[in-house]
């Protein structure tokens, strides 16, 4: 995918602040600290255009970024931060399943999961959502650099098990570091935009 336009539009908390041009969305939903805004910024080769932050819990909304005028990344609160109140955590988590549920430009999600650790409960949770809501969904599991090469399947066997991954679904192993994964991503985006 060559990039001629990557922007960031809105952060939108309530579906009146939904953007309403209709263009597909991608959504990235993970814990925090598991690399999204890295993600983001690798795939539409922009330094810092999603903010990363060394503190987790930053993103707070649903930030959307609109790229080459075809596509929104849809980026959500990093779920698991102990710092965040539970009164926010329970309207993050309402905010996030009224998107799933009613969304109707929802065309792919990324549940974004860090390829080092057996996904948390939470990952379990989002997971059991988006198979509940019957949403498309890619497993991007990220910092594949930090691991050696070896020892990929292991962790991709053992996140799989843990998720009780629909094997229809994709999964692709990503960098932010060396830029892998990110023509492959594309593609599967590519082909849930298309349909």
């Amino acid at each position: 995918m060559k990039i001629t336009q990557a922007e960031f539009v809105i952060s939108a908390v309530k579906p009146h602040q939904y953007p309403e041009d209709a263009l597909p969305e991608i959504a990235l939903a993970g814990r925090s600290n598991v690399g999204k805004s890295s993600l983001i910024n690798k795939m539409i080769l922009r330094k810092n255009l999603a903010r990363t932050s060394s503190q987790p819990g930053k993103t707070q909304q649903l930030n959307y970024y609109r790229v080459n005028d075809i596509v929104y990344f849809v980026d959500f609160p990093g779920y698991g931060y102990a710092k965040v109140s539970k009164t926010q955590r329970e309207q993050f988590g309402e905010m996030i399943e009224r998107y799933i549920r009613d969304r109707e430009p929802l065309k792919l999600q990324l549940l974004v999961i860090d390829i080092r650790h057996e996904p948390s409960q939470q990952d379990q949770l989002m997971y059991k959502w988006l198979k509940h809501y019957e949403i498309p969904t890619c497993i991007v599991m990220t910092k594949a650099d930090k691991i050696p090469r070896s020892k990929w399947d292991k962790h991709i066997k053992m996140i799989k098990t843990t998720l009780e991954a629909d094997p229809r679904d994709s999964i692709v192993l990503f960098s932010s570091e060396t830029g892998m994964g990110r023509e492959e991503l594309w593609s599967v985006i590519s082909e849930a935009i298309a349909t």
